[in-house]
């Protein structure tokens, strides 16, 4: 998804204003100059209503934009409104809170505590991303699961390099590896072994996002798009039209040229992808996704390249569009006739060739792309 400059949209904007005064001024003048015989009074009336329509015209709604980096990715903000200078600031703020709570490359965070089995007391965005994490792993039946951690670092996507896999190691893993064996009792974790740890690396994104467009709302801007890493919440409508969303083609290497191919409308809704052709390390010509299998303890490899998930909210989406990643196309399509409420877009390889398949309720193709897009 692309967004223009906020420079860019400042500009338009002005533009638009000059040419409204100008044509009503021109229309003042005329007017009066055809009707020399009005009294004083009709004459400052109607200038006193062509400078409140004028003061209408300028007091209109604009188009916010601004961007930044931040948990390991970029953020993108749009909202329709006054401009408020401060929301930047207060963005970053709550952003870094949050990289401080689940970034696992910083060994201060509080998730690199408690993975480090210090005593402490879990903040309350610690609980609610725990809390929504197990409510996912049992919906899922284990396709997702926070406690994939130790695993996730062997394979070389953690805070230690990758090492040389064997499968008595996985063994050995796959035994502290389970989302009930982990708990909160009194904010603080109970582990039924110490060496359980946690990454929630695939929800923390999407928990970010609904945390930052609820924020927006409070703070009076009901329209509004927020896009972290390429998860987003769109609230309102941008001018009384649908927010517009693209979907990404998948590359064949990680610096691959970024192009979306399938763009749709969202409207008070959220959308999260989960891919294998952006995070991955090679090794003797083979392939190796970020996404870990908590089943087997594998490299999930598949013929699914992409996934892309709509709910209510974006931290569902972003832990369900790893969850069926890791369960595969047809599994998820069978919990998905199962749970309506989400929808879902695919793309597979299917010998070579990138295929499509999604649910009946997402969202058709839009026939009116946005130029920002």
């Amino acid at each position: 998804m692309y967004i223009k400059n906020s420079t860019i949209i400042r500009k338009q904007y002005i533009f638009s204003l000059r040419k409204i005064h100008d044509r009503l001024v021109s229309f003042i003048f005329l007017f009066l100059q055809k009707h020399k015989s009005m009294t004083s009074i009709i004459k400052k009336s109607i200038l006193a209503v062509c400078a409140l329509c004028l003061l209408m015209a300028c007091n209109q709604e604009k188009t916010i934009h601004f961007q930044g980096f931040a948990i390991g990715t970029y953020y993108s903000i749009t909202y329709i409104g006054k401009e408020n200078a401060d929301l930047p600031r207060a963005v970053d703020s709550i952003l870094n809170d949050i990289s401080k709570t689940f970034s696992i490359f910083d060994t201060t965070s509080l998730i690199s505590k408690v993975n480090a089995n210090k005593t402490l007391r879990l903040n309350q965005d610690f609980i609610a991303v725990f809390n929504t994490a197990l409510e996912i792993s049992e919906l899922t039946e284990g396709a997702f699961d926070a406690t994939v951690a130790p695993l996730v670092n062997i394979w070389g996507f953690g805070r230690e390099k990758q090492i040389e896999i064997t499968q008595k190691e996985i063994d050995s893993l796959m035994a502290i590896v389970g989302y009930k064996k982990v708990s909160i009792q009194k904010q603080e974790i109970i582990k039924s072994d110490p060496r359980i740890q946690l990454n929630f690396n695939a929800i923390a994104k999407g928990y970010a996002v609904d945390k930052i467009s609820q924020y927006l709302i409070s703070k009076g801007y009901s329209d509004c798009l927020v896009d972290i890493g390429g998860e987003v919440v769109a609230r309102g409508t941008k001018n009384g039209k649908d927010w517009q969303i693209g979907i990404q083609i998948p590359t064949e290497t990680a610096e691959g040229d970024i192009a979306a191919d399938y763009v749709f409308n969202l409207q008070n809704r959220a959308v999260a992808t989960s891919g294998n052709y952006r995070r991955y390390h090679e090794e003797n010509g083979e392939r190796f996704s970020h996404i870990i299998n908590p089943k087997t303890g594998q490299s999930e490899r598949s013929n699914l390249l992409s996934v892309t998930v709509i709910a209510a909210n974006c931290t569902y989406a972003d832990a369900l569009a790893t969850a069926f990643m890791v369960m595969g196309l047809d599994a998820s399509m069978q919990f998905l006739d199962k749970h309506p409420h989400y929808a879902a877009y695919f793309i597979y390889d299917d010998k070579g060739k990138f295929k499509t398949k999604k649910t009946a309720n997402f969202p058709e193709k839009s026939k009116q792309t946005d130029a920002e897009l």
